[in-house]
């Protein structure tokens, strides 16, 4: 197979692999929608599709953004720091992270992501960059997941050490990338 048969091959994969992956989340979205023509228990507004579409719609284009790096591990390492400030805003947005949804800690969980986004703009997405930026929304995992055990919140502190662990993972691969 010559270069330019392997790059035609590489780039029809990658087009499949898009048309799934926003398929998938547009499938995700309209999934509320389903469920309501079918049962009183889920009970959208207009406003609860736009934030979800916005949310989605912002996970995507972050992996959109990250695929076009060449290093696996800065791949990976953004895929980890998405997946991780998504569960946070969607758990938080959706029941509260800590208590309901009106205790004051659940702030931080905004303050988490936006710490993480605006350090990679900071570093401008640079990989040994980032490698540091991720350790701030790691640290402010930490904090909530003591607050959360500490209330005897168990399952959100339980959840606070799996995402403290995605941040930790994509400030990981995020050196590993720097390293090159």
């Amino acid at each position: 197979m010559t270069a330019d048969q392997m790059a035609r091959s590489d780039g029809r994969l990658w087009n499949a692999v898009r048309v799934l992956g926003w398929g998938g989340l547009v499938a995700l979205l309209l999934l509320p929608l389903v469920a309501m023509q079918f049962t009183d228990e889920v009970d959208w507004t207009p406003g609860d599709f736009i934030v979800a579409g916005v949310m989605l719609g912002s996970v995507g284009a972050g992996f959109e953004l990250a695929a076009r790096a060449r290093s696996w591990a800065y791949r990976g390492a953004a895929a980890a720091a998405i997946v991780a400030a998504f569960l946070l805003t969607w758990s938080n947005l959706a029941v509260g992270f800590i208590g309901d949804g009106d205790h004051p800690v659940n702030l931080l969980c905004f303050g988490i992501v936006l710490a993480a986004l605006l350090g990679g703009l900071l570093v401008r997405f640079r990989a040994a960059g980032m490698a540091m930026v991720m350790l701030a929304p790691a640290a402010g995992q930490v904090v909530l997941g003591a607050v959360a055990f500490a209330g005897g919140e168990t399952a959100a502190g339980r959840a606070a050490v799996l995402l403290t662990g995605l941040w930790l993972a994509s400030a990981l691969l995020f050196r590993r990338a720097a390293r090159g």
